[in-house]
């Protein structure tokens, strides 16, 4: 394998002779697909086992899931190559690492939420590599550190960019030097074995604060429209001829609007092609399950739909559904990998909006990021019912029957 500067220093920073040998922590952030996980990973296995004999290491995720097909699948060939012998005791999480005379115990964790502080506490650690660490809550990380008390261990990090409000960059990246950090920020250019037509996919796949912090590996804060690409030359004229399959996207009101997408597939591409929407307040009158039932059967048209996509959290609207024999698919109703997704296959022209769905096109050209929240990346809750909706088929059918190529490795990555 050929390496580039910033790699080889990835790989080399705690080896004897190392100007950086000092650092008690190192933090690879910027781009997708620059290389910085595999190098992160081989360097962290090559000092653990180099540097430990019968300790324990964290090798932690955003899920355990996560940390096996981000970190693990693409790892554990290359280690075995070099002579290392992995044994992954899967139920039980725990990866055994062999190398010559020596073993060691690498213990997998998933950080997704506040409570997976308590699933480290307790153990004690020479070490912790922390994959997509800015996705994790402060309380997991600060847990994480803290776990590593013997003499020696080490914090490895890698990430690509968030809000430069965020926690992880104001307390690590911002303060890498007062924490005796090495950090190294990279771009795509960084990885030699990204040729220009494949760089070029990747800048092609996002858009406005998502491409400059995958893409460019920037630091940015998301901020005007979600989708500011979109404009009238999107939209199109219904297609003629059959369609293969058919579904209905739901974002359920009851003060709120009640939004209704009818999708249609052809030669590859969904389409949505009519829609229903009614704003209760607007109108002064709210609508039953039934009322909503009645005109989601009239905008499916007797047509032979495959289910009917809808937020979870709308039960009784659901159940209604199901007692008139409808199948209910729960949508995947994760924001931010949503609107990624979304974006990706507006932009690729997998998915399309047809004229004469109206409300969908007056909510793209208001659908805003909330510059009022720090830290954090949040869309304001206005103008966002059908982007909801919409957002619901990308993520739980478009995305999933499309999925592959330059986008599958970006969804976990980018919270998605």
């Amino acid at each position: 394998m050929v390496f580039s500067e910033k790699q080889r220093r990835t790989l080399t920073w705690w080896r004897p002779g190392s100007p950086d040998r000092a650092r008690q922590a190192i933090i690879c952030d910027g781009a997708v697909r620059s290389g910085k996980t595999l190098c992160t990973g081989l360097s962290f296995f090559c000092w653990a086992m180099s540097s430990f004999q019968d300790r324990n290491f964290a090798l932690c995720g955003r899920t355990i899931q996560s940390v096996r097909r981000n970190l693990l699948a693409e790892l554990t060939p290359l280690l075995a190559g070099m002579g290392f012998r992995c044994e992954e005791k899967v139920s039980r999480h725990v990866l055994q690492v062999r190398l010559g005379g020596r073993s060691n115990t690498f213990y997998l964790f998933g950080g997704k939420d506040e409570s997976s502080a308590a699933l480290i506490q307790g153990i004690t650690l020479a070490g912790a590599l922390l994959d997509e660490v800015a996705l994790m809550p402060r309380s997991f990380v600060e847990q994480t550190a803290a776990r590593c008390s013997v003499t020696g261990s080490r914090l490895w990090f890698s990430c690509n960019p968030e809000s430069p409000a965020h926690w992880f960059y104001q307390e690590w990246v911002q303060k890498a030097e007062e924490k005796n950090a090495l950090r190294i920020h990279f771009t795509m250019e960084d990885n030699p074995g990204l040729s220009a037509q494949v760089r070029a996919r990747y800048a092609s796949t996002f858009q406005g604060a998502f491409y400059r912090r995958f893409v460019l590996g920037e630091w940015v804060a998301a901020e005007g429209l979600v989708y500011d690409f979109f404009n009238e030359s999107l939209v199109q004229e219904r297609p003629e001829g059959p369609f293969e399959r058919w579904y209905i996207s739901v974002d359920y009101g009851t003060s709120n609007p009640t939004s209704m997408g009818l999708w249609g597939r052809q030669k590859g591409v969904w389409y949505r092609v009519s829609e229903y929407y009614y704003d209760a307040r607007a109108a002064r009158r709210q609508k039953t399950d039934e009322e909503y039932a009645d005109e989601l059967a009239a905008l499916a048209g007797g047509r032979p739909v495959r289910a009917v996509v809808a937020d979870p959290s709308a039960a009784s609207f659901c159940e209604t559904l199901r007692r008139r024999g409808w199948r209910v698919k729960k949508a995947d109703n994760q924001v931010l990998s949503g609107i990624r997704l979304t974006a990706r296959l507006l932009k690729s022209g997998r998915v399309v909006i047809c004229k004469g769905c109206e409300d969908a096109i007056r909510e793209f050209g208001l659908y805003r990021w909330d510059d009022r929240c720090l830290g954090q990346d949040q869309v304001r809750k206005e103008h966002d019912h059908a982007m909801d909706e919409i957002r619901y088929f990308a993520a739980t059918v478009a995305g999933k029957e499309d999925w592959g190529g330059v986008f599958a490795g970006c969804v976990e990555r980018g919270r998605f």
